[in-house]
């Protein structure tokens, strides 16, 4: 089949780039992996989610909010969001289509994308003048290889699989990793009787959503060190010193620390509370090693342990079908040119979704991607 472009990807940022391209009438494909678009928030998100952002930053284009929505949103109110998006814009991804390698052909200039459909088992070929990576930061789920981890006879769970706190009543769960998704589902299984452990290994900012919905604001009119110093002054007069209770802040500012290393701070749902009183423990390192229900932490530490939920992030996936990433992507499947042109690589090759901004990110990347993309055309007919 032969299309202008090739969308690899049907979540926010694969939906956003076809209905930006639409507006250009330019014809486009999306291959997605998954039997439903936006797989990630209808398949892999635990139960109790909320938006942490407020929902100025978390709308496609060509359809903002509508007043009555809550400035916080709930998952399922944003996976209704994504609903009423898809069936306005009648976009219609190629579901079970799992991209198995794509190459760019000297020849004609134009990308060869193989994928195989899973329902049928055949291989399809698509040929496209441009080809969008829209698969997203949260690619596969990271589970780091810990010396001893198949001796582990309880349940091994990566925080995309995890959904509520209500079957692990009672138990002794660890749950590795103090980002956002580790202290939230933490704050799950406390909440539903489990004795919980959360292990950080790094230093992280804690803050209200209150207080991040403030400092994205002033973003867009004051410089990234005015807006850390007035969140950490903030959080300072909120939270006091956590570092008694394990939790260590970095020394450089929660946005600029999220700009230049993806690690977004913590937004509280009450996961601070519970530290403090006791209900919540904190670890701080690594896992040495698992023998059995018994894991040694780096700190020297033993505790046995009836589960563990990994919430250690993503890796990407993208190296491993797009041969020729290089051309817009580095070894580890993220952008290789700075902001604000990431999305832009070379052989009309791009990428949405990556800017580690969230859904307003993949929103400006899908409108820049697509405006450039009518621009190329543009210039070629002329």
């Amino acid at each position: 089949m032969e299309t202008v472009v090739v969308i690899v990807g049907a979540g926010p940022a694969g939906l956003a780039t076809s209905v930006c391209l639409n507006q250009h009438s330019v014809p486009n494909v999306i291959l997605e992996k998954e039997d439903i678009y936006a797989s990630l928030w209808k398949k892999r998100a635990y139960d109790r989610l909320k938006l942490h952002l407020a929902k100025e930053f978390c709308e496609l284009p060509f359809m903002p909010h509508g007043r009555d929505v809550p400035t916080f949103m709930p998952k399922d109110l944003f996976v209704n969001y994504l609903d009423a998006y898809v069936a306005r814009f009648d976009i219609k991804p190629r579901y079970n289509r799992t991209v198995k390698l794509s190459t760019f052909d000297e020849s004609n200039n134009k990308w060869r994308v193989e994928a195989e459909n899973t329902v049928t088992g055949e291989t399809e070929v698509y040929w496209s003048e441009f080809l969008v990576v829209a698969t997203g930061e949260n690619g596969d789920g990271n589970i780091p290889m810990v010396n001893g981890i198949d001796t582990f006879p309880g349940e091994i769970v990566h925080s995309s699989g995890y959904k509520s706190g209500r079957d692990f009543n009672g138990k002794n769960v660890l749950v590795v990793g103090g980002g956002n998704s580790g202290m939230e589902i933490s704050f799950d299984l406390c909440n539903f009787g489990a004795n919980t452990t959360v292990l950080i290994r790094t230093p992280r900012h804690v803050v209200t959503k209150e207080v991040i919905h403030l400092g994205m604001s002033f973003l867009k009119y004051v410089p990234v060190t005015m807006v850390d110093t007035m969140v950490t002054t903030i959080s300072n007069l909120v939270y006091g010193d956590l570092s008694k209770y394990g939790l260590l802040r970095p020394k450089q500012g929660p946005f600029a620390t999220k700009l230049f290393t993806g690690k977004a701070p913590v937004i509280d749902v009450g996961t601070v509370q519970k530290i403090r009183e006791g209900e919540i423990k904190v670890i701080n390192g690594g896992i040495g090693s698992i023998k059995g229900k018994t894991l040694t932490f780096e700190n020297g530490h033993e505790q046995d342990f009836d589960a563990i939920v990994f919430a250690t992030g993503y890796k990407s996936s993208v190296c491993s079908w797009l041969q020729d990433y290089e051309y817009v992507m580095k070894k580890d499947g993220f952008p290789k040119a700075p902001m604000p042109k990431h999305w832009k690589g070379e052989k009309n090759l791009y990428c949405a979704g990556f800017s580690r901004k969230g859904i307003a990110g993949a929103a400006e990347d899908a409108v820049s991607v697509a405006d450039d993309i009518s621009s190329v055309l543009a210039a070629i007919k002329n």
